[in-house]
C-alpha cells in the first residue's frame, strides 16, 4: 500500500508538471492511517484503506470538480480498475486488497483549508487539525487507540448503516474525559467507553466535529437509524457486562463475538473463578483481540 501511495503521487506530480504546470501538488497522509492516529483497521472483507490528501497552495481558477477530475485523469491506468470519482475524493481500487482515497484541497494564507466537493464546490476542512486534536487525547498506554479500533471493528462487523470510523473516533475521544482507563484491561475500557457514549447520546444525539468545519455528523440520521445505533450500543453494553462477569472463557468469548465477529478468538472452555485474581486474569485473556486482528502493519 505504501508503494502504491508513492506510485500514485509520482503519477500526479508528473501529470501536473506536464499538463497543469501552474499547479504544484503536495501530499499528506491523513485519517486513521496517519502515524499520529494509528487507528486503521482491516475490514471483515479484508480490505484496508489509506487517505492521502492532495494539496494545492494557491487559489484555483477552475472548479472543485475540475480539479478533482485532473487528479483522476492523472492516476487513471495505474490500476486495472478505473479510479472512482466520489463526492469528496478520488478512490483508487486495488482489487481484493486495499483502497487509496485522494481528497483534494487548496490553501491560501490566512484562510482555512478548502476541500473539493464534487458538483458542489469547496468546503472548510482541516484534517491535520483533527489528527492533532486526537493526538492530544491519546494516553501513554494507547487504550484510546485500541478502543477506537474495537469500535470501528464493531461497526464494520454489524454494518446496517452503523456510524463511520470518524464518528466512533470522536465519540470515543469525548468519552475518554469521563473514564478512568484500566491499564491492560481492554474489556473494561471498551465497556466503559460504550456506556459513556450511550449516556451522552441519550442526553443529546449529536457528534460534532471538533475542528473546522464543526458540523454534526449525525445531522442526516433519521429516527430509524438513530434507534438502530442506540439499540446496538445497549446490546453491546449488556453483553460486555456479561463477558466481563463470566467465569468461563469460552462463554465470554461467544458474547464478544456477537459484536466483534468471528475474528475474536475462542476462549478456553474452562472456569477461572477460583479466586478474583484468576477471574481477572481470565477476563484479560479474553480481550487479546487487538493483537492484531484489525491493526494495519
Amino acid at each position: 500500500m505504501s508503494g502504491s501511495k508513492d506510485g500514485l503521487r509520482k503519477r500526479i506530480r508528473d501529470d501536473f508538471k506536464k499538463n497543469h504546470p501552474e499547479y504544484e501538488p503536495k501530499f499528506h497522509i491523513q485519517g486513521s492511517a496517519s502515524p499520529k492516529m494509528r487507528t486503521g483497521i482491516r475490514t471483515k472483507d479484508d480490505i484496508c484503506d489509506l487517505d492521502d490528501g492532495v494539496y494545492f497552495l494557491r487559489q484555483p481558477d477552475v472548479t472543485a470538480t475540475t480539479l478533482q477530475t485532473w487528479v483522476k485523469d492523472a492516476v487513471k491506468g495505474y490500476t486495472d480498475t478505473d479510479p472512482d470519482h466520489r463526492k469528496k475524493c478520488i478512490r483508487n481500487i486495488f482489487v481484493n486488497d486495499y483502497e487509496i482515497d485522494q481528497p483534494v484541497y487548496y490553501k491560501v494564507d490566512g484562510k482555512n483549508y478548502q476541500l473539493a466537493i464534487k458538483d458542489t464546490g469547496w468546503e472548510d476542512s482541516d484534517p491535520k487539525a483533527l489528527i492533532d486534536w486526537f493526538h492530544k487525547r491519546k494516553d501513554k498506554n494507547d487504550q484510546l487507540v485500541k478502543a477506537v479500533k474495537y469500535l470501528k471493528g464493531w461497526c464494520d462487523n454489524i454494518r446496517n448503516k452503523m456510524p463511520s470510523g470518524l464518528v466512533m473516533t470522536i465519540l470515543a475521544s469525548n468519552a475518554k474525559a469521563n473514564i478512568t482507563y484500566t491499564s491492560d484491561r481492554d474489556d473494561i475500557t471498551l465497556r466503559d467507553t460504550l456506556k459513556n457514549i450511550k449516556a451522552s447520546l441519550d442526553i443529546k444525539f449529536e457528534c460534532i466535529v471538533p475542528v473546522v468545519p464543526g458540523d454534526d455528523l449525525f445531522k442526516d440520521y433519521d429516527q430509524a437509524r438513530k434507534d438502530n445505533f442506540l439499540n446496538a450500543l445497549q446490546n453491546f453494553i449488556d453483553d460486555a457486562n456479561g463477558a466481563i462477569n463470566e467465569d468461563n472463557e469460552r462463554k465470554a468469548s461467544k458474547l464478544w463475538q456477537k459484536h466483534l465477529g468471528n475474528r475474536f478468538p475462542d476462549g478456553n472452555d474452562n472456569d477461572e473463578s477460583k479466586n478474583k485474581s484468576e477471574a481477572s486474569l481470565a477476563a484479560l485473556k479474553r480481550t487479546a483481540i487487538v493483537s492484531q486482528p484489525w491493526a494495519r502493519k
